[in-house]
């Protein structure tokens, strides 16, 4: 039988162990690896492995030995407790070994957990889930996670109260990074917020996301854009220092400012187009970049555009002989004079 993806998270949660067996396939291995860990965790109990409740097959090994799944569902344990038999990457090469198993279940034996990679609808394993009677098959696509699963994190990781801007923020970030990356952010979370009673703000969130490979060129594209060319020198030799090259830090300071021009000519308002924003902006850095789009204005910020551009072709072009950080530099310098004014 099919699992449709509304009904999914659900049996995630609370799998029936009356079921002969469960199929998880999908194209994200991590996402795979996520759900089928949440249903043997809930079938078999956190101490499940450790009491030998749980037994693992490589799903390759099946075609050698067609036998092992047989004899896994079938052991008996030395802990009494329900049991699992998971098969591990499976393919269409391991579907008659595992149909063997499933046509020779019988309640009281292990069930049966198998994940696989993506699986076309005429994939003979697939098909041999979804026309089971007591077997369901589940994919896991792409789509990002719903409140109800992020509410469901939260509850796991111990995080109850939230601020209504915090929330929001958390759905923006499980949008933008990975399933395996959000469930860890939670967990720092959750460590981070331990002998603290007071709601998850948007700052606790922004200190404990994981950071992006632009957040190093946060500090001088701030300063640039709020007008504090004094500033701006010490940060710049830092991140010079650091290997970040002149191409990178136009390119990040044009991604930068285009962003602050599409929310300042938003039709709505700058807060509008902040909001429209993909990947989405969340925490403080939602609120800067708003304030920075209101103070420069759209015309400010086309002129902005236009001297990153001429920089960036200047720094492209074969005549061009000055030093590429000093083009960049004296161009960062003038967009912050400008963003003085």
């Amino acid at each position: 039988m099919k699992l449709s993806p509304r009904d999914a998270p659900r049996y995630f949660a609370r799998p029936d162990p009356d079921r002969t067996g469960l199929l998880i396939y999908g194209g994200d291995a991590m996402r795979v690896a996520l759900r089928r860990q949440e249903v043997i965790r809930a079938l078999i109990g956190e101490t499940g492995e450790e009491e030998m409740r749980l037994t693992r097959l490589p799903g390759g090994d099946l075609r050698k030995d067609p036998a092992a799944l047989h004899d896994a569902i079938k052991a008996a344990g030395f802990f009494p407790g329900p049991r699992a038999a998971f098969v591990e990457d499976a393919n269409d090469t391991a579907a008659p070994a595992i149909a063997a198993a499933l046509d020779d279940w019988a309640p009281g034996d292990a069930q049966v957990i198998v994940t696989a990679g993506a699986l076309k609808a005429t994939s003979k394993l697939r098909k041999l889930f979804e026309s089971h009677p007591n077997a369901y098959a589940a994919g896991i696509y792409d789509d990002p996670p719903s409140r109800e699963e992020i509410e469901a994190e939260l509850k796991r990781s111990g995080l109850t109260d939230l601020d209504r801007d915090a929330m929001t923020d958390l759905t923006a970030l499980s949008r933008s990074i990975d399933p395996g990356d959000f469930r860890q952010t939670l967990q720092k979370l959750a460590l981070y917020k331990i002998g603290d009673d007071t709601p998850v703000t948007s700052e606790d969130i922004a200190a404990c996301a994981p950071l992006s490979t632009e957040a190093a060129l946060d500090d001088v594209l701030h300063i640039v854009a709020e007008g504090r060319p004094g500033d701006l020198g010490p940060v710049l030799r830092r991140l010079q220092a650091q290997g970040v090259q002149p191409v990178g830090l136009c390119i990040g300071a044009t991604r930068h400012f285009r962003a602050l021009y599409t929310a300042a000519s938003d039709p709505g308002g700058a807060a509008q187009g902040i909001a429209r924003m993909r990947p989405p902006i969340f925490g403080p850095r939602r609120d800067r970049m708003l304030r920075q789009a209101q103070n420069w204005g759209a015309p400010r910020l086309e002129q902005a555009l236009t001297l990153l551009t001429d920089t960036d072709l200047t720094l492209r072009s074969a005549g061009q002989t000055a030093p590429a950080m000093a083009l960049v530099e004296r161009a960062l310098l003038r967009l912050a004079w400008l963003g003085a004014r």
